[in-house]
């Protein structure tokens, strides 16, 4: 990294600004920042934040469980890079852990749309509905605000029970159910197809371009492949008071669903998410940026160049994103196909 590429950050907690602390820029005090971490999943999961801070001169305070971070990265300077700061949002401290020597302050945090009620297993059923109309009343329910795809919130749902389950894990059934991505950011639940790239105020996220002159290191894989020739769902048919089937694909060793659905639309399209989830070719690749870029984001459509002809050709699609600040800012990035 060229010595001119300055990274830069902002770290408030509870309304209180402790970057020129963490900076060292207050008067008599030194650096407090080791490193900073943020990883960032696409669905389902909340992000997470790691900030280890020096204490070796036992200083440093300790901060509280429950606290609210805000943390933005990226760049105060440099011919590579784009000068200023991008919003990762905000989290709830979890842990905090006190470690030597040399002493460190480790704290960790996830995303502060995470709430615990999120996890609260509970009973519910809807009928003759919409699926928009579901993800309204569970965002709702947790104060979020709800961002379905226009294509998904018109499916129409005939029966929808949630049993014995958390809201996290019937949004990821629905999600899988729908080839979708369940996922809450900034204040909003996002349901939409995987792929679609949407913010969380719904605007599409900007295709990326990659070279492989701006990584360090990359990894590309080929697994087997899981792609099934066909997939059967079933569905219980309350006017002949019987289990029917429907099957997308060739029904000669065609894999089969668990679970029972209401009607034979439903069965359908959960036999079509599971049909085109498992024909997404079994490719993936990791880079790591040398020269952090703090604006990319899960479901991010990307192009890559530079690499072999079979990378290159790929249409990749962001699963995961991790961010490191330390000495330097880098970003790791792994992607899978769109």
């Amino acid at each position: 990294m060229s010595v001119n590429n300055i990274p830069d950050f902002s770290v408030i907690v509870d309304g209180v600004d402790i970057t020129p602390r963490l900076k060292g820029e207050v008067a008599g005090t030194r650096r407090r920042l080791v490193s900073l971490s943020i990883s960032e999943k696409r669905g389902g999961e909340a992000d997470q934040l790691d900030l280890v801070i020096d204490d070796t001169d036992g200083l440093a305070p300790l901060p509280r469980e429950g606290s609210r971070i805000s943390v933005e990265l990226g760049w105060l300077q440099g011919a590579e890079v784009a000068p200023g700061l991008i919003s990762k949002g905000d989290f709830i401290i979890d842990e905090v852990e006190h470690a030597g020597p040399p002493d460190t302050i480790t704290v960790r945090a996830r995303s502060a749309d995470f709430t615990s009620n999120l996890k609260n297993r509970r009973e519910q059923s809807w009928h003759g509905t919409t699926l928009g109309t579901i993800v309204q009343d569970v965002a709702r329910r947790h104060g979020l605000t709800p961002r379905c795809a226009p294509a998904l919130a018109s499916v129409q749902i005939s029966a929808k029970a949630q049993s014995r389950e958390s809201d996290m894990a019937f949004l990821k059934r629905l999600g899988r159910e729908h080839d979708a991505v369940a996922t809450i950011k900034r204040g909003s639940l996002l349901f939409a197809p995987i792929g679609a790239g949407t913010t969380p105020t719904g605007k599409s996220l900007p295709a990326l371009e990659i070279s492989r002159r701006d990584g360090d290191r990359h990894s590309f894989k080929i697994a087997k492949r899981e792609e099934a020739t066909g997939v059967t769902a079933s569905w219980h048919d309350r006017k002949g008071a019987k289990k029917q089937k429907v099957t997308v694909g060739a029904e000669e060793g065609a894999k089969r669903l668990s679970r029972t659905y209401a009607t034979e639309p439903e069965a359908r399209r959960a036999a079509e998410a599971e049909k085109s989830r498992t024909a997404r070719a079994p490719l993936s690749l990791n880079l790591s940026l040398a020269l952090g870029r703090a604006a990319v984001y899960p479901e991010q459509r990307v192009k890559v160049t530079g690499f072999k002809a079979e990378i290159d050709a790929v249409d990749w699609l962001i699963s995961d994103v991790s961010h490191r600040l330390g000495s330097g800012f880098t970003t790791d990035v792994t992607m899978e196909v769109a």
